[in-house]
């Protein structure tokens, strides 16, 4: 494999080392066996989902387990699964793209099937014995069985480490006894299987348990009754309620004690397959929205003539096209790092770990932005409808309400913003990431004097790339400003953490979208990239903004006096365009062209 051969960023390192646009994947390079796959997702999604929305918003528990059984027969739960297992074996990409594709239909069966192939799937496939696999994970890569994950507790939430599950060992020390309280269990109405975390005894971390389900015997297993939620109306979701259980002391997954680590590990493929399944439906609203506009007439004009609409179009566009941008990238590195360390001799499972593990950071960046993405797409989307956006009778409300849950789920986007600005700073502790050199250099930089010359800026994005390294400078001088402030107290200052990681995410996506256009500009020539080029500038302009005001935020609150006008300085030279964009130009070029198109066409 040639990706062996190259070298691959590590995780973080997108924001002390340039990358070159040859050296992203994008969807423009899927292969010819990942055009097929999707083009057969869509039509399953067409067919089986679309079709069936009114059931879903109706609750119809029975329809996801159907289509979810449908969707096995098909291959779509194993795409990820070893062929020895009864799966795929597919890369990371192809999974990303099934993940996308048969999400967008409906929130419901988008929630079941994430649960279902991730957390309920994935901890077997990378954690379990040869035993276990070849036992549980046939049966849930086919649909024959269907998992369930069960870390969520009445008290521990986002502190999922604190739950109050007990596993107590039998005398004979061959089955232990659980018993607890589970809630807002995914698919916890149908299934087979369930993932449980409880702790033994006095241990610091709880531990991981494969758990048969059967309601003709539930073996002290109770559920509780379906929640009425927001969205995700015909998602089951229930609490689950141990009373002496009893698991075969052979069902321990991996290690005593090594829960936490498979809950962590799990929740970071499902952040960034999340930020997959909000891709498509972004796509879906946003045609709908772009579908009655031109033919929604005021004024005897169709409204998506009028720039107060053009504006949230191009919008809504250019923020889908950045998602698609940083998603892609990120799971070919992590595709191109599992196989590396497959060829360096490492077993499919150790491959898949340090795979994802390494491009935590990225996971967590793409779950945040993206997931706030859609709800900002949907909102928008109602807001184009007018008063029928408010209404049962047009799509819009339930893909409202449907998006609400990816900023709460995998992590809130709170927790995930510490978390990515958290594992920055560890790894550049363990020497993973080389921080403290370039923010060094970006000290000695603000005490000498900027260079007035004018570059030359003729070729497509200099100044843009040039902008991104700008702002890679900010969040190194803001960041390692606060780091030496606050050295390993830095966590406790979660206000800090957060604009750091909104300086973080903004850059990450920027300069995927902008890595992207480049590449397909200098391949199909940049009139035939006119549209995405105007998205990648207008995606730059929006994060100056979004960086220069958490920048700004950070630098007051805790810089004071001299350090506080330096840095303030700092940021204005690192902000500052040679030449703005047009941004009313730009977004109106993106929304004509959607216009024209009657559809997303990027």
């Amino acid at each position: 494999m040639e990706s062996t051969k190259k070298d691959i960023l590590r995780g973080g390192q997108f924001l002390v080392k340039e990358t070159n646009c040859e050296d992203v994947f994008t969807p423009e390079d899927f292969s010819e066996e990942q055009v097929m796959m999707k083009e057969a997702v869509k039509e399953f999604n067409e067919r089986e989902i679309i079709a069936h929305k009114a059931r879903f918003e109706a609750k119809d528990f029975d329809l996801t387990e159907e289509v979810m059984k449908k969707a096995g027969e098909l291959g779509f739960l194993g795409v990820a699964v070893p062929e020895e297992f009864g799966g795929l074996g597919m890369g990371f990409v192809s999974t990303m793209i099934t993940c996308e594709y048969i999400s967008s239909g409906n929130g419901s069966l988008s929630t079941a099937f994430g649960a279902h192939t991730g957390i309920g799937t994935m901890p077997i496939t990378l954690y379990g014995t040869e035993e276990q696999k070849k036992k549980y994970v046939p049966k849930l890569a086919s649909g024959e069985w269907m998992g369930s994950y069960c870390l969520t507790e009445p008290g521990a939430g986002s502190d999922a480490n604190s739950g109050k599950t007990t596993a107590t060992l039998s005398e004979d020390g061959k089955s232990y006894k659980l018993n607890g309280q589970k809630m807002w269990i995914t698919n916890a109405g149908f299934c087979n299987v369930m993932i449980v975390f409880a702790r033994i005894e006095d241990d610091k971390n709880i531990t991981g348990f494969i758990v048969e389900y059967d309601p003709a015997n539930p073996n002290g297993i109770t559920l509780g009754e379906e929640e009425h939620k927001l969205g995700i109306r015909a998602s089951s979701t229930r609490q689950v309620f141990y009373n002496d259980t009893v698991v075969p002391a052979e069902n321990m997954l991996s290690v005593r004690g090594g829960g936490f680590k498979i809950a962590v590990n799990a929740l970071n493929v499902g952040r960034i397959k999340l930020a997959a399944a909000c891709l498509d439906s972004q796509r879906r609203v946003l045609e709908t929205a772009l579908q009655y506009a031109t033919e929604r007439k005021q004024f005897k004009t169709p409204i998506a003539e009028f720039g107060a609409i053009k504006a949230k179009l191009a919008e809504m566009a250019t923020n889908c096209y950045a998602g698609e941008s940083a998603s892609y990238r990120a799971a070919k590195n992590i595709e191109d790092r599992i196989a590396m360390r497959l060829a360096d001799g490492n077993t499919h499972q150790e491959a898949e770990l340090k795979g994802v593990e390494e491009y935590a950071i990225e996971c967590s960046i793409l779950k945040v932005t993206v997931s706030e993405d859609v709800q900002n797409c949907a909102d928008e989307g109602i807001q184009i409808f007018g008063g029928m956006g408010f209404s049962e009778e047009t799509p819009m409300e339930a893909a409202w309400r449907d998006a609400r849950i990816a900023r709460i789920y995998e992590g809130t986007n709170e927790i995930n913003r510490m978390l990515s600005v958290g594992m920055l700073v560890k790894k550049a502790m363990k020497g993973h990431v080389d921080l403290l050199g370039p923010a060094t250099a970006v000290g000695n930089e603000l005490l000498g004097i900027p260079s007035f010359d004018t570059p030359d800026y003729s070729e497509l994005f200099a100044e843009e790339k040039e902008m991104i390294g700008k702002l890679k400078k900010v969040f190194l001088m803001v960041a390692g400003s606060a780091i030496q402030k606050f050295g390993p107290d830095l966590d406790q200052h979660q206000q800090l953490l957060m604009a750091a990681a909104n300086i973080l995410n903004e850059v990450y996506m920027a300069e995927s979208t902008i890595l992207r256009t480049e590449k397909n500009a200098k391949r199909f020539g940049e009139d035939a990239q006119a549209g995405q080029i105007a998205m990648a500038r207008l995606y730059l302009y929006n994060a100056v903004d979004i960086i220069t005001k958490n920048g700004k935020e950070g630098i007051v609150s805790f810089a004071e006096g001299d350090e506080q006008r330096m840095l303030l300085m700092g940021l204005k030279r690192f902000t500052k365009y040679a030449n703005h964009p047009n941004v009313v130009a730009l977004r109106n070029s993106i929304a004509e062209k959607l216009t024209v198109e009657n559809k997303y066409c990027f």
